[in-house]
């Protein structure tokens, strides 16, 4: 539909120009304080646009990430001076959890929670203030992360290789949590993640805050002591004018944490990129993945998660994920199912639309905005 804003008051300008003020309050109720579910609505979503994902191949990945809204003010939920991905900074702003289901064609988003931190967690007046479930207390992002992964196993949705960035992939016990699901991983790292030398074996994990346990070194350690033959230029995506490529080595590791697991230190990927010019790796990955994957395929897994990118740049620019107004847990958490919902339509349409047709304005005259129309406290044009 056309609009920048997709929050209530512009939306039933648009849907309703004879009648906006009751279309408004009507609009405002169901979002806000509306009974039904979100997660029936979800289950609904996935039951029609799984079958189109599927029509391009099977289901490879499941990815984990968070997304984030910049506020004013401290009374709408969850809004913390915290990390902001979309400002890059600290920042006032709410911060949502998600998973998505992907393949190399598409992705949807099958599951959505505000992370709470432990002041709004446990601040009983805002709480009831913004009607915060009584079952809802503290978890750390990995923490909601981990749930939800168990609950789509709960549910059968189709599996795929677990794929986490950085804040998400450095949590050992998350990384456990996923193996003990026998969920294989591809998990962003920092430079300073410890693991046992290649070469030796492994003995006991360094306590938390020592470095100095021997044999125990950092993966950049590892990286810069390669030789020049294990790195590889790999190509693994169409850009938008030619393939996309870097330098990568992979090297089986031992990851030395503090977190024992039950059968001791197992192996795994330890993935490296490192491109040309730069002065040195950039990124690392630690994957469970089979032993003899084809080393493009182990980059192809690692690099999917570009999907969640573009998942989140769609449902914030074109369908308003950052657009809901309201203050309250269950508004909070409608307006991002209704938004999942509505880009869960846009994925099955998407093969139906040829990228010649002209955009919904055109194709829908019915629904442009009112002239005249502004919203409530908008400046009035000179």
């Amino acid at each position: 539909m056309p609009g920048a804003r997709k929050s209530v008051e512009p939306m039933a300008a648009i849907t309703a120009p004879a009648r906006t003020a009751a279309q408004h309050q009507s609009l405002l109720h169901f979002v806000g304080e509306g009974p039904w579910s979100d997660e029936k609505v979800l289950a609904k979503v996935r039951e029609m646009v799984l079958p189109t994902i599927e029509r391009c191949g099977p289901i490879t990945a499941w990815i984990i990430d968070d997304t984030s809204f910049p506020k004013q003010g401290r009374h709408s939920v969850g809004v913390a001076h915290q990390y902001c991905g979309q400002l890059g900074k600290q920042a006032n702003c709410q911060v949502a959890v998600s998973l998505s289901i992907a393949n190399q064609h598409a992705s949807l988003p099958v599951a959505y929670r505000l992370y709470l931190t432990k002041d709004w967690a446990e601040d009983r007046a805002r709480r009831h203030k913004v009607h915060v479930p009584d079952e809802i207390g503290f978890k750390t992002k990995p923490e909601i992360a981990l749930d939800q992964i168990r609950w789509a196993c709960e549910v059968g949705l189709p599996r795929g290789t677990v794929l986490l960035d950085t804040g998400y992939g450095h949590d050992s016990k998350l990384r456990m949590g996923l193996t003990a699901l026998e969920l294989a991983y591809v998990a962003g790292i920092q430079s300073q993640t410890l693991v046992w030398a290649p070469g030796t074996r492994p003995g006991q994990a360094p306590r938390k805050g020592r470095r100095g346990e021997p044999d125990a070194v950092s993966i950049k350690e590892v990286a810069l002591g390669l030789r020049a033959k294990a790195w590889r230029t790999i190509e693994w995506r169409e850009g938008t004018n030619e393939w996309l490529s870097s330098r990568f080595a992979r090297v089986p590791v031992c990851v030395a944490s503090g977190h024992e697991r039950p059968h001791g230190p197992t192996k795994e990927w330890l993935l490296i990129e490192w491109p040309e010019g730069e002065t040195e790796p950039t990124k690392y990955w630690l994957s469970t993945l089979a032993k003899n994957i084809p080393f493009r395929d182990l980059v192809d897994a690692a690099k999917l998660r570009w999907r969640i990118e573009r998942d989140y740049q769609e449902l914030k620019q074109e369908v308003g994920l950052g657009h809901f107004e309201g203050r309250g847990w269950r508004g909070f958490h409608h307006h991002a199912t209704l938004c999942i919902a509505a880009y869960g339509f846009l994925v099955s349409e998407r093969e139906t639309i040829p990228p010649s047709e002209p955009r919904s304005a055109a194709l829908f005259p019915q629904l442009a905005i009112p002239d005249g129309y502004r919203p409530r406290g908008s400046a009035i044009a000179a």
